[in-house]
């Protein structure tokens, strides 16, 4: 029997508590529930797509995607990644799996 999967609430979870231990600070921007349903306020070409959290320690800044396993991000979230990479911006898609590797990025 296999244990359950995370969710990528969960998960990011797991994530900021990381960075708050290494003294990283973060962004995260959180949807609402409207009458229309779950919206996040976003304005600009680079709303639709934005990554999921953005870390900066000193001189590093990441912008990184959080995915369930087995998920990808999606074409919008691969385009704001390679508009943020080309800008400089270090730029990560991270799964559950990949904890141990996230835990020595974040260090």
């Amino acid at each position: 029997m296999s244990a359950p999967a995370i969710t990528e609430a969960d998960f990011q979870k797991q994530i900021t508590d990381l960075a708050e231990l290494y003294h990283w600070q973060y962004l995260h921007l959180r949807p609402a529930q409207t009458a229309k349903g779950w919206r996040t306020p976003v304005q600009g070409s680079l709303g639709v797509g934005w990554p999921d959290l953005i870390l900066v320690r000193g001189d590093r800044l990441m912008a990184v995607e959080l995915k369930a396993e087995g998920k990808s991000p999606t074409v919008e979230q691969y385009d704001v990644l390679g508009v943020l990479n080309r800008a400089g911006v270090e730029i990560h898609i991270w799964h559950p799996a990949d904890f141990d590797e996230i835990q020595a990025e974040l260090t």
